[in-house]
C-alpha cells in the first residue's frame, strides 16, 4: 500500500493553503495498528542508511522541524530515529537568543549548528522561528535592526532565508523541512492532557495560551513562510499531525526517499587495503603468531582501510554514542540550543 506523500510536498512549483488542507488525513493508510507496522518496516532501513552516511562521510542532512505547540516535535524525533545511531546524530533545540547571539546576524548561531558531513543534523525549530514569532511580536522592530518596520523587510528574510539553504546544498547538505500541522481543536487537547497528566505538567507553559491566542497570525505567518521559501533544492513537507502515527511515519517515508535520492555508501577497500586486511587476518588467526602483526615503518604511512570516521566538532555534542558500530541501534536524546518559540 503506497503511502500518499506527493500532496504534501511544496517545492515552490504550487502554493500551500491552510484552507481544505486536512490534518487528520491517514495518507491511504489503513488505520493506525498498519501505519505502526509500516513504522517498523522503516526503522531498520533508516538505521543502514544512516550508517551509510555516517561512514562515506561525502554528505550531511540537515532536517528542520516547526510546529505550533503540542504538535508532537519531540515525540517525532524520538519515534522516529529511535533506532539510529546518536553518535551520527546531533540535535539542536533552538530557544531566545541570547545577548551575544543578538549581537551576530540571525543566522549565525544557526549555521554553526549545521551538521557536518557524514552526520544527521535535526532542527527542533529553527531560522524560521525568525520569521514566524519574530513576525507575529514583530521582534526585529523591537530589536532595533535595520530596516525593521519597513514593507520590504520580510521580503529581504525570506530571500536571505533562501539564500542560506541555497548554499547549504550546493555544499553538500541536504535540506528538508516539515511543518507539523495541528488543528487548533486537536492542540486544544493536548494542551489539556498536559494540564491533567501530572507527569505532563512540566511540558505546559502559559506562554502557550499567549500564542494561541494569536493562532490566525501564527497560520498567516506560517502559510507565508512555506510559500516563499518553498523550492526544490530545500522543499517544505506539510505534515498532517492530528493523527500522531500518521505524522510519524509520513516523515520516516520521506526520510527514506531522500537517503535513496541522496545514495550514500560504504567506502571500497582497494587491493592494498585487501592485502593488508588478509595480512591481519592471518596474524590473528590461532597459533599464527597472534599480536605480532608487521609494525608500519614510521616513515610510511599505512593504506587506510576503514570508512571515513570524523570526529564530532567540539562545540557540537550529540546525544552520547551506544557504541562504535554507526549502524547500532541506540535511541536518540536531544540537546538544547537557543531559540524565541511558538511551537513545542
Amino acid at each position: 500500500m503506497g503511502i500518499e506523500i506527493g500532496k504534501l510536498k511544496f517545492d515552490g512549483s504550487r502554493k500551500f493553503d491552510m484552507k481544505g488542507f486536512d490534518t487528520a488525513d491517514n495518507l491511504g493508510v489503513d488505520g493506525k495498528q498498519k501505519g505502526q507496522e509500516l513504522l517498523e518496516e522503516y526503522r531498520p532501513q533508516l538505521v543502514e542508511w544512516q550508517s551509510k552516511l555516517y561512514a562515506d562521510g561525502g554528505r550531511s542532512l540537515l532536517i528542520i522541524f516547526q510546529a505550533m505547540d503540542a504538535a508532537g516535535k519531540d515525540g517525532m524525533i524520538n519515534h522516529v530515529f529511535s533506532g539510529v545511531n546518536p553518535q551520527g546524530v546531533q540535535v539542536t533545540s533552538f530557544k531566545q537568543p541570547s545577548k551575544p547571539e543578538l549581537a551576530h546576524d540571525y543566522l549565525w548561531r544557526i549555521h554553526q549548528a549545521v551538521p557536518p558531513k557524514g552526520m544527521i543534523g535535526i532542527f527542533n525549530r529553527s531560522h524560521y522561528e525568525d520569521v514566524l514569532v519574530g513576525k507575529v511580536l514583530d521582534l526585529p522592530k523591537a530589536y532595533g535592526l535595520p530596516g525593521a518596520g519597513k514593507a520590504k523587510f520580510w521580503d529581504m528574510r525570506y530571500r536571505q532565508i533562501s539564500d542560506f539553504e541555497r548554499m547549504l546544498t550546493e555544499n553538500g547538505t541536504a535540506v528538508l523541512k516539515f511543518f507539523l500541522h495541528v488543528s487548533k481543536e486537536e492542540q486544544r487537547k493536548r494542551l489539556l492532557s498536559r494540564l491533567d497528566d501530572k507527569s505532563k505538567n512540566w511540558k505546559f507553559e502559559t506562554g502557550d495560551l499567549t500564542t494561541r491566542e494569536d493562532w490566525d497570525a501564527y497560520m498567516k505567518a506560517y502559510k507565508d513562510a512555506i510559500n516563499r521559501t518553498a523550492t526544490p533544492f530545500a522543499p517544505w513537507y506539510v505534515i498532517p499531525a492530528d493523527k500522531k502515527w500518521a505524522a510519524r511515519l509520513a516523515v520516516a517515508k520521506i526520510l527514506l526517499d531522500t537517503f535513496e535520492d541522496m545514495k550514500p555508501k560504504y567506502p571500497e577497500i582497494g587491493k592494498a587495503g585487501r592485502k593488508q586486511l588478509e595480512e591481519c587476518r592471518s596474524a590473528l588467526q590461532p597459533g599464527k603468531g597472534e599480536g605480532k602483526a608487521k609494525e608500519t615503518p614510521k616513515d610510511t604511512q599505512p593504506t587506510k582501510v576503514e570508512g571515513k570516521g570524523k570526529e564530532t566538532p567540539k562545540d557540537t555534542q550529540p546525544a552520547e554514542a551506544g557504541g562504535k558500530d554507526p549502524g547500532k541501534a541506540t535511541d536518540v536524546t536531544a540537546t538544547s540550543g537557543s531559540q524565541t518559540s511558538a511551537g513545542a
